[in-house]
């Protein structure tokens, strides 16, 4: 289970889909298990990083079993105390994909650095937690942010890249859903809906839905992903100023 930072997304095809529960967090092999070792996964950790986790699914249609591993850098730069006085690894991390074929594996994408530590300031809470998942042929990069909700994307492999094709969030109250968003940037649409039961309960929410158009964005590749922290994709879409 690649763990998240809060919102789950699903998006499949041209419809928008209701976002993962963190109950549906998928299962992954973590560094030093048997499968980890057994696949020979080290082999494409570069110099300076170490495997965190590994999943498996067909990314590319061909019905192979292709791989994404998490890794992480291991510089001894990136320990920081944080201000609880505590030594902590800030060192980022990062995503190398690799296609299963007739010969064995060859790499489809490698981006080291598009996410945060696990480690970061979380401020009055804990920082969200990072899951990925291979649903459907789509890369599932979710973000899980206990009492607070989630946010998601969905990438999936089209003219030589990842492209974005789809964004989930959801802002919680506790256990209480006071809004969502999903976005699917294969039909340019736009679901909102917000709570406007306000004496709610968990379960007891009723929603305002909106839809709307979005613009066309400019292609988001997962290989040109800088950092997700840093990445506002209603400011991209020109929902929100910056």
């Amino acid at each position: 289970m690649a763990r998240l930072r809060g919102v789950a997304l699903v998006i499949a095809g041209c419809a928008v889909v209701a976002a993962l529960p963190a109950a549906a967090a998928p299962q992954a092999a973590r560094a030093g298990d048997p499968a980890v070792a057994a696949a020979g996964w080290s082999t494409w950790v570069p110099k300076g990083h170490k495997l965190v986790e590994a999943i498996h699914g067909d990314l590319n249609k061909d019905g192979q079993d292709d791989a994404v591993l998490l890794i992480k850098a291991t510089d001894k730069s990136g320990w920081v105390t944080n201000h609880h006085g505590e030594r902590v690894d800030r060192n980022r991390r990062g995503l190398i994909i690799l296609f299963k074929g007739a010969e064995g594996y060859q790499l489809a994408l490698r981006n080291l650095t598009c996410f945060a530590s696990e480690n970061e300031d979380g401020g009055v809470y804990f920082p969200p937690e990072l899951f990925l998942e291979i649903k459907k042929g789509s890369l599932l990069i979710s973000y899980m942010h206990g009492r607070y909700g989630y946010w998601g994307y969905n990438f999936r492999h089209q003219n030589g890249d990842f492209q974005l094709i789809g964004y989930d969030s959801s802002n919680n109250h506790g256990p209480v859903v006071e809004s969502t968003i999903s976005i699917n940037l294969l039909s340019n649409k736009m679901l909102q809906r917000v709570n406007i039961n306000q004496a709610a309960d968990a379960g007891e929410e009723r929603f305002k839905e909106t839809w709307s158009k979005v613009k066309q964005p400019k292609v988001i590749k997962l290989s040109g992903m800088a950092d997700f922290d840093a990445f506002d994709i209603q400011h991209e879409l020109g929902l929100r100023a910056p």
